[in-house]
């Protein structure tokens, strides 16, 4: 019997920690009543920023910053787990496929272990399901009903009408240029303006600059995250179900936004949709590497844009 597992994260994104709520609620339904920890190779997003949508997770600190990342963290970890003073795990589900860090997580006592690192070869103690058991989990979507009600209020203040467009253009992973051009966004409102459509952004409070310089240039735009005292993740995606669709690139607004199955055209590049692209019906994917053979996301194009918009407004 599963009473007590990990699922160990290496990324170290918000948008990379929202990805694993279906895991973690699909774990949660199979294994009733067992006690899931946390492990990120970064801070656990689930206990800070990600608090109110209330995903139950409890925290492993074993005292080893960036988890996996360092080969001297395979001498360090078990010592430090006997330090907890906790049983070993039932199960610990690795959710990457880095050797390295495999090779280390698998370095703390647990009585099975699952991992898709060099097809699954480090699997053990699942009686002989190792390689099914991924694909055998019953999916369990996050339901935003779990999100408090001040934030639908909240939302509801900030956005009271109808016909908005919500664009998200800022990257927070600095090391991929992976950010559409704020000129192509300028040109996309102002012809979505003409059927009567109102630009929603969604820029950090800290942004203010940028806030400023779209405002000026689109004078009618919403910037609701700088309007509002409630500053969290929870507060973007009740904002999302306020919209008639987003265009976004590939960021941690996208996958705040795509809790709530809103729809949504996102803009990609040097980042794999399949890997990181929401999975519902009504997502539309632009990735240059497939329209124009290059990462370059700078080859997306207003009217690559705008053609996908048709699905959403008639023109």
């Amino acid at each position: 019997m599963i009473k007590k597992l990990l699922i160990y994260n290496s990324g170290g994104g918000i948008g990379d920690s929202i990805q694993l709520f279906p895991l973690i609620l699909s774990l949660e339904n199979l294994f009733e009543k067992s006690e899931i920890y946390y492990l990120g190779a970064h801070e656990n997003h689930y206990l800070g920023k990600l608090k109110e949508y209330n995903i139950n997770v409890k925290t492993l600190d074993l005292g080893l910053k960036y988890f996996g990342f360092r080969w001297w963290h395979l001498i360090a970890v078990k010592k430090n787990f006997l330090k907890l003073e906790l049983e070993k795990f039932d199960l610990i589900v690795d959710c990457q496929s880095k050797l390295r860090n495999t090779v280390i997580l698998k370095q703390i006592p647990s009585k099975a272990f699952y991992s898709k690192t060099f097809n699954n070869m480090f699997c053990y103690g699942l009686e002989g399901q190792a390689k099914n058991f991924w694909s055998n989990l019953k999916k369990i979507d996050y339901d935003i009903k779990n999100i408090p009600k001040k934030y639908f209020d909240e939302s509801k203040r900030l956005l009271p009408n109808k016909n908005y467009i919500g664009f998200s253009l800022t990257q927070g992973n600095v090391y991929r240029k992976k950010e559409w051009s704020i000129n192509n966004i300028i040109t996309l409102c102002e012809k979505l303006k003409k059927y009567n459509k109102v630009p929603v952004f969604f820029i950090e409070k800290k942004k203010k600059s940028l806030k400023n310089k779209i405002e000026n240039i689109i004078p009618d735009s919403i910037f609701p995250e700088h309007e509002s005292d409630i500053s969290s993740p929870a507060l973007v995606t009740c904002l999302g179900k306020r919209l008639d669709f987003v265009i976004s690139i590939d960021n941690g607004v996208m996958h705040m936004l795509s809790l709530g199955k809103i729809p949504m055209i996102v803009i990609f590049g040097p980042t794999d949709p399949k890997k990181f692209a929401p999975t519902y019906k009504e997502t539309i994917i632009l990735d240059s590497k497939k329209i124009y053979n290059t990462s370059d996301i700078s080859k997306i194009t207003v009217e690559d844009v705008l053609q996908a918009v048709k699905q959403f407004v008639s023109f």
